[in-house]
């Protein structure tokens, strides 16, 4: 697992040091040829585990805002160094321009805004939404193309589960008896058409769970507690298929851009939603708002004389571990009020898997998922300062680093845009067993309620059906 995967002679500049941060640095000193010497971290909070001290690395606490951004990373950024934004309310687009500026590579996870971006009711649900932060993002490519290569929204999910997607389509076409390659964006989403692929979820269940269990006032998860509170906060997104007959009647649309996706005027942790998994099976999870609903919307959209004739309904269904279920069960009950305490779940985890992929249906052979099953044991084996969850992020972050620096000048792109061998291959010693799996779930299975609900039982794959609140 030493193989180094890219030439890269730059530094590496670290804008957040959170538990994607600290589970990704051991990958990138083990698989790019850099020393802790090259190495920067800028972040707001204080390294409580000393990580980057034991490196050596030096650490700069402080908190980026629109006033000081530029003072503070201009004199660590020269021409040909990476900076890897794993922060929360630290604007992306701003981070991007001043790397476009300095001839510098750049990745983050998710388009962020600066703080309090989400939630300024002085702006419309519309232009604070991700759709809106996307729009920005690739509005700035395309008016700074061929710059250096800036990836956004490459993680686990996004980032891995798009490359995840069109694997499954490629297995699926297979088993349908269709030999294709897709090789451009239209002939994947030609392809999904063909096959009749109606919805699309990144179904994910989280089983991790410890003997500490979350106390009164405690908010714990296995990843960022203040990126899952901001996004769970946020309106929630979906792409909107093509097939759908029920307009939501919370729903919202936005009147620029791709228009490939609408919002509900909820949050999306107060907003649940019916999947399945082939470990878990049938369940509810949360429709939070995440980036590749939008992008793999747009993505497999097809039109014909500039009218939509075909796009998937794609949205986030989140099962995360037991004690975050119940913690955002209190944050709701508390108006949406945060916790005094936050607990990253990590060393203390006893057992469990994050199992993470997509899940397509529509086709006539059944609803089909393909993914990671990562258990906490092969996480630790894999790379210190992880847990099942952070793991996978981790290997995304780094199969886009690694792309990014093999294809320098592409400008602003999307997990979308990367080859999707290329990044599970990078990924894939971190992502335990990667599976494919068929299933006749459907949303109305098993319904057995003594109450008449709301439902269009000729097409068990509306959101209508999906849609549990």
């Amino acid at each position: 697992m030493e193989n180094k995967l890219a030439n890269f002679t730059g530094k590496i500049v670290f804008v957040g040091f959170g538990s994607i941060a600290k589970g990704v640095l051991p990958l990138f000193l083990r698989h790019l040829p850099i020393t802790p010497d090259r190495i920067r971290i800028v972040a707001a909070d204080t390294d409580d585990e000393r990580i980057a001290n034991q490196y050596g690395i030096p650490y700069q606490q402080i908190r980026l805002t629109e006033n000081n951004y530029r003072q503070v990373l201009e004199p660590l950024l020269e021409k040909g160094d990476f900076l890897v934004n794993l922060s929360v309310f630290v604007s992306s687009l701003a981070l991007m321009a001043l790397c476009h500026e300095k001839e510098v590579l750049y990745i983050d996870t998710s388009i962020e805004p600066w703080e309090g971006g989400y939630t300024d009711t002085s702006t419309s649900a519309s232009d604070r939404s991700n759709y809106a932060l996307r729009e920005a993002a690739l509005d700035f490519g395309r008016k700074h193309p061929g710059g250096p290569t800036a990836i956004v929204c490459q993680g686990a999910n996004p980032g891995l589960v798009s490359g995840f997607l069109k694997q499954a389509l490629l297995n699926v076409a297979k088993d349908n008896g269709i030999d294709t390659r897709p090789s451009t964006r239209e002939e994947w989403a030609d392809l999904a058409r063909r096959l009749d692929i109606r919805v699309i979820h990144v179904a994910e269940r989280d089983t991790q769970n410890t003997s500490v269990r979350k106390k009164r006032n405690e908010f714990v998860n296995t990843w960022s507690i203040d990126g899952f509170i901001g996004e769970g906060l946020q309106p929630a997104e979906l792409g909107w298929g093509s097939h759908e007959k029920h307009w939501p009647k919370d729903a919202g649309t936005h009147s620029f851009g791709c228009k490939a996706a609408i919002y509900l005027n909820q949050p999306g942790a107060a907003t649940q939603v019916r999947s399945w998994t082939p470990m878990e099976g049938a369940y509810r999870g949360f429709l939070i708002t995440h980036s590749e609903s939008i992008s793999i919307a747009d993505y497999l959209t097809v039109r014909e004389n500039g009218e939509v004739v075909y796009r998937p309904t794609v949205h986030y269904a989140y099962h995360p571990c037991d004690d975050a279920v119940l913690s955002v069960h209190e944050l709701a009950g508390k108006n949406w009020r945060e916790q005094p305490v936050k607990r990253l779940m990590r060393d203390e985890i006893e057992e469990g898997v994050d199992e993470l992929g997509v899940l397509l249906m529509g086709n006539a052979k059944g609803v089909y998922w393909y993914g990671s099953h990562l258990g906490i044991d092969e996480a630790r084996q894999s790379a210190p300062y992880n847990n099942a969850t952070s793991l996978q992020v981790a290997a995304g972050v780094l199969a886009g680093v690694v792309w990014a620096i093999r294809n320098p000048k592409l400008g602003v792109i999307e997990p979308d845009d990367i080859d999707h061998d290329t990044m599970i291959d990078i990924a894939r010693p971190y992502l335990g067993e990667i599976v494919g799996s068929y299933g006749q779930w459907t949303p109305l299975e098993g319904r057995n309620w003594p109450f008449e609900e709301d439902i269009d039982p000729s097409d068990p794959f509306q959101f209508r059906n999906i849609r549990v609140s």
